[in-house]
């Protein structure tokens, strides 16, 4: 059995920590938190899931074989420096810090660790996410399947090269808000056609899950499956005209490249932060 420690307990944490005690892989006191800044959050982590939590990083680590690193972006640095003095380098490392790229985590550890980005989504939370990892060139088979066990409590796995994981967080990262803006527009045409809110909700959900198990479940292509829903002259056709017309096909090819290009951006930005800041540390 494992001993997994994270520093950092945040709603994408306490979302796997749920998740791999739920699958049983993991027994509850197996687990430690670290959390110096909020020890109202870390008392509920602890009383709602039976881990060991601390305010100390030492204690926390020690002997740790997985360690979470599950903060925010900006405080990554601050995080692993105050965390490197527990950190060996049979550890396998997991970071679920966006943007952060795996040479800054090398470069602050500064020692020779297995490290894996993660790159969950917020449907983590019932655990459904679509997760992509990449490692570094230290990490061994054993370790991969680790990580990909841990995260197969929350939902799919997916192995990418870390050039890819740009491409994933406009894909699957931002991906639940772009089904939720188009339920939007569902419930407001439901409404506008006189539905009340309790049956078209139930409507739409039921439409998406659906759609998403056939997706699932069929060996056809969605153009097919659309295809087979789309009778000529009925009203499916004409409501993808519409679509066609407003060229949503389009938009949402250019939303999802564009919430790309801005993935990148923002992560060379944490980036140039984090080199800057090792540069005047002295590391």
């Amino acid at each position: 059995m494992k001993n997994i420690a994270y520093i950092g307990i945040g709603s994408m944490a306490e979302a796997i920590i749920s998740g791999i005690i739920a699958r049983g892989g993991v027994n509850p006191t197996q687990i430690r938190v670290a959390n110096k800044s909020n020890q109202e959050r870390l008392a509920y982590v602890q009383q709602q899931y039976g881990v060991h939590g601390y305010t100390s990083l030492e204690a926390a680590l020690t002997n740790a074989d997985v360690v979470f690193l599950a903060v925010k972006p900006k405080d990554v640095l601050a995080a692993l420096s105050a965390a490197r003095p527990y950190l060996t380098e049979n550890m396998l490392l997991i970071s679920v810090a966006a943007g952060v790229n795996l040479a800054n985590l090398e470069n602050i550890i500064d020692k020779k660790m297995a490290i894996v980005r993660a790159m969950p989504n917020t449907s983590a939370a019932v655990g459904l996410s679509a997760t992509a990892l990449s490692a570094n060139s230290l990490i061994g088979t054993g370790q991969l399947q680790l990580a990909i066990d841990l995260f197969s409590s929350i939902g799919t796995v997916s192995v990418v090269e870390e050039n890819k994981l740009n491409a994933v967080t406009g894909l699957s990262g931002s991906g639940p808000a772009y089904i939720y803006y188009v339920v939007e527009a569902m419930e407001k045409s439901a409404q506008e056609l006189g539905l009340d809110s309790d049956t078209a909700k139930q409507l739409i959900i039921q439409t998406i899950q659906g759609a998403a198990e056939m997706l699932n479940q069929s060996p056809k292509t969605p153009a097919t499956l659309r295809k087979e829903v789309t009778s000529p002259g009925g009203t499916t056709e004409a409501g993808l005209k519409v679509l066609d017309d407003y060229q949503v096909k389009s938009a949402f090819i250019s939303c999802i490249e564009e919430a790309t290009k801005q993935a990148k951006r923002m992560g060379d930005e944490i980036s140039k932060d984090i080199n800057k800041e090792i540069s005047s540390l002295n590391f």
